[in-house]
């Protein structure tokens, strides 16, 4: 105690002026916002360069494990470039209805690709109807011409809250490497979650483990149309699909991918599994327990939807204020079962 004593009283001149320091700081700050703004600001690039430092310094005591998670992600990426032989390949007709004697009647959309021919006029006939765009290529042929152009955009997970009621993540990725407000971000799990505010070299991330985000969903067994969210106080390895009509038929393991009724997820990624359902006599929509798909606790890397915001699209439902159908139908069902 005298030591304590005696080193506050040699040291008091210095400790006095820190004190002064940071109280002048203080109110240096609070009474002028452009000062408050560049500060903060400042401090957000600092505090994103500590986490990329701790990030590193524990990603070299997990190169093991983080080796062994890259191979799975290729592995599963790579599967995604070869389709099965008949994924985008184009029906030539289709059944318009039936004639007087009850046979189908079917409409063609193309001609059938010729034959291989040697005969001069046959070859002169095909190339002309190809120049014309009367033969279309079987899509079979194409492989994967369909895909996106763009790639995804590979990004780190530097920073990661779970126990919260509003979850984020923050990556080490920015408006310098394509990343922008309202895209997607998923992994070889599933779905992650939505950018939300980008600066030039990190991007701010509300995960599906966010009480405000909610991802257009359907069951992909049936197309039923919902929605996910996740509501407070369910554990990270959970959430919710909404909407879905008590007499739809559910069954336990059910795949849940998103639908693609909006523009910031792609169609046909995956969610998450049905773990339970209950139907209650006096509601209209069965209350439904997903597993997700993507372990939220382990998460390492994560890939940017590169696909910008349909705005066209956008303005215009806001404008006229047209919803999808299902969307529609649902919240008319939840209407009338309000009703007394």
């Amino acid at each position: 105690m005298r030591n304590l004593i005696a080193f506050l009283l040699r040291y008091q001149g210095v400790m006095l002026f820190v004190l002064l320091e940071v109280v002048s700081l203080y109110f240096f700050l609070t009474n002028s916002s452009y000062q408050r703004a560049a500060f903060f600001n400042s401090a957000n690039a600092y505090m994103g360069v500590l986490l990329a430092r701790r990030t590193q310094v524990t990603d070299y005591f997990r190169l093991d494990e983080l080796n062994k998670q890259l191979q799975a992600d290729n592995a599963q990426l790579r599967r995604q470039l070869f389709p099965p032989d008949f994924a985008h390949r184009e029906a030539d007709s289709l059944p318009v209805g039936r004639d007087t004697l009850g046979r189908i009647v079917y409409r063609h959309l193309r001609p059938a690709t010729p034959q291989v021919a040697t005969a001069p006029g046959l070859l002169a006939q095909n190339a002309k109807l190809r120049a014309q765009g009367s033969l279309r290529p079987d899509t079979l042929l194409l492989g994967g011409s369909k895909q996106a152009t763009q790639p995804l955009v590979p990004a780190r997970v530097i920073n990661n809250s779970l126990r919260e009621v509003d979850n984020y993540l923050t990556l080490n990725v920015g408006s310098v490497d394509g990343v922008q407000p309202d895209r997607g971000v998923i992994s070889a799990a599933g779905v992650v979650g939505k950018v939300q505010a980008v600066s030039a070299h990190y991007a701010r991330v509300a995960s599906v483990l966010h009480s405000k985000l909610q991802v257009a969903a359907q069951i992909k067994r049936d197309g039923t149309i919902g929605s996910v969210s996740w509501p407070e106080g369910t554990d990270y390895s959970h959430a919710m699909l909404d909407y879905i009509p008590r007499q739809n038929r559910l069954v336990k393991g059910d795949s849940v991918v998103t639908s693609g009724y909006n523009s910031v997820f792609p169609a046909g990624v995956f969610i998450g599994t049905v773990e339970s359902f209950t139907t209650e006599p006096n509601k209209n929509f069965s209350t439904v327990t997903l597993r997700l798909g993507v372990d939220f606790s382990r998460l390492t890397y994560v890939y940017v939807v590169p696909t910008p915001p349909r705005a066209e699209r956008d303005s215009l439902e806001q404008h006229t204020g047209e919803l999808p159908a299902p969307v529609k139908a649902a919240q008319a069902q939840a209407a009338k079962a309000k009703k007394p």
